[in-house]
């Protein structure tokens, strides 16, 4: 049965971010995710956690900024790795699920390799830690490596690990493609984590705001015998996000 994480570095933002953590235990979600858990003490965060009796789903990783050691980006084999293991430092006082590994973004031709042969260094590196790669869409993020699934799939069939999947994100999908429906028929078997956001503007996922069928996604992922998390990830158009929940009830 999948289980419901909020995303609390786009949800509950009129809260502090401490805050977040209560907030979303009280509207119901099991879990969260944090885009980038780097601004406040792993064991602050940790302790906010077990306080409201949540899991973290996932985060992102490398951190984000001026030089960031992406894995896609030829010749900073190094780099990444440093950083990286700074991250699964941090990754062993938050317990994610998982890691979602950003691509970066780089013209070189060589880029496809270079996040391929991280991968598997990163895979082998921490066997027992969940990871994901996510396309992204080239009108949000000009320039990323990573933004067609097929690709991403590719990508997944190359580094060929089992702690490596698919992060499916119905937004990204829609932009990327035209059909999240189909794009998730067509991926489901590589999917590990799923975030709903609902196109043209990121918002709640609710069949008024956009192309996305998303009861009819619901019920594919559910008889899919998917069991992961699925991640509220969207810029509520509410002013309070427990107002944009009403998707939640079905």
């Amino acid at each position: 049965m999948p289980r419901f994480a909020a995303n609390i570095s786009l949800l509950f933002t009129e809260l502090p971010f401490m805050a977040r953590f209560a907030a979303a235990a009280r509207a119901g979600f099991d879990g969260v995710e944090i885009l980038y858990p780097y601004d406040h003490p792993a064991e602050e965060i940790r302790s906010a956690l077990d306080a409201n009796g949540l899991a973290l789903a996932l985060f992102n990783a490398p951190p984000p900024g001026p030089g960031a050691a992406y894995p896609a980006l030829p010749d900073g084999e190094d780099a990444f790795r440093a950083t990286m293991e700074q991250v699964l430092t941090r990754a062993q006082i938050l317990r994610p699920d998982a890691i979602h590994v950003m691509a970066g973004y780089s013209g070189d031709p060589r880029a496809e390799d270079s996040f391929t042969a991280n991968l598997q260094w990163l895979a082998d590196r921490a066997p027992e830690q969940g990871f994901t790669i996510e396309p992204l869409n080239l009108g949000d993020q000009p320039g990323y490596v990573l933004a067609d699934y097929d690709l991403a799939a590719r990508i997944l069939a190359r580094v060929d690990r089992p702690n490596l999947g698919l992060q499916y994100d119905s937004y990204h999908a829609d932009r990327i493609h035209g059909d999240a429906l189909a794009t998730w028929h067509r991926h489901v078997a590589l999917v590990r984590h799923i975030q709903l956001g609902a196109p043209p503007d990121r918002s709640e996922p609710r069949l008024d705001r956009g192309p996305v069928d998303f009861p009819a996604l619901l019920m594919v992922i559910e008889t899919s015998g998917y069991d992961g998390w699925i991640s509220a990830e969207y810029n509520p158009s509410t002013e309070r996000t427990e107002d944009s929940l009403g998707w939640m009830a079905g």
